[in-house]
């Protein structure tokens, strides 16, 4: 994809794209994957870091409308999922897959339909720092696959986040990319960061250009 700066991107999700921004700034990109990419692009596009702390996908839908929907983007980029299988084991909150699933389609649907934005899904990725957090992936397995089947069925560019920061631990240790298995370093956020570009570079489309909406995020 190439952009301008008449294009919108905005990234929505949990910590790992809220990575410590300043609500009360709505320039304020965090310090994570999000900034980096804004830094990487090679155009003025406006990117706009709508990540929120302990979300899971109910509340990205509950906040869609004002987050994104108002703001008229042009691509939308959402990753989510890890905090749906971690309240699972830790608070005895169930997130079922089905419906998982289905929120994630209405929230993809709307963003379609209401802005034609170019759709990014990231898959969600779990590096077990515990050997507890083996047991993770009886949950978060069948949400990526869920994950997966809802970008493919609206069209939507993959990040293979879980996949991408997988070989990374490889290569310099668990530890080193997300030190407590679901946060990631900063190294863990340069891999994502990456990932995303690299797709958004093999993707052919043009994104719209942003109509309507307000929005005060940071101009690059």
């Amino acid at each position: 994809m190439r952009f301008t700066r008449d294009h919108r991107l905005l990234f929505i999700g949990d910590s790992v794209t809220d990575s410590g921004r300043d609500r009360e700034d709505p320039t304020s990109l965090g310090d994570g994957y999000v900034r980096m990419i804004a830094e990487a692009l090679p155009s003025p596009a406006t990117v706009v870091n709508k990540g929120v702390n302990g979300h899971r996908v109910h509340d990205l839908e509950a906040r869609w409308a004002t987050d994104v929907l108002a703001l008229a983007p042009s691509v939308v980029t959402v990753l989510i999922g890890i905090n749906d299988t971690w309240r699972r084991y830790d608070r005895g909150l169930l997130s079922p897959v089905p419906e998982f699933e289905a929120s994630l389609d209405r929230v993809l649907t709307l963003a379609d339909e209401r802005c034609a934005a170019r759709l990014f899904v990231m898959t969600p990725f779990l590096l077990p720092a515990r050997p507890e957090q083996e047991t993770w992936f009886e949950d978060l397995t069948p949400r990526t696959d869920a994950v997966l089947r809802t970008a493919t069925a609206h069209g939507a560019t993959v990040v293979r986040t879980d996949l991408e920061l997988a070989r990374a631990a490889e290569v310099y240790g668990a530890g080193a990319i997300a030190p407590d298995g679901v946060h990631p370093s900063p190294l863990g956020h340069r891999v994502i960061a990456r990932a995303w570009l690299a797709a958004a570079a093999a993707d052919g489309r043009s994104p719209r250009a942003c109509e309507g909406g307000s929005t005060s995020s940071e101009r690059l």
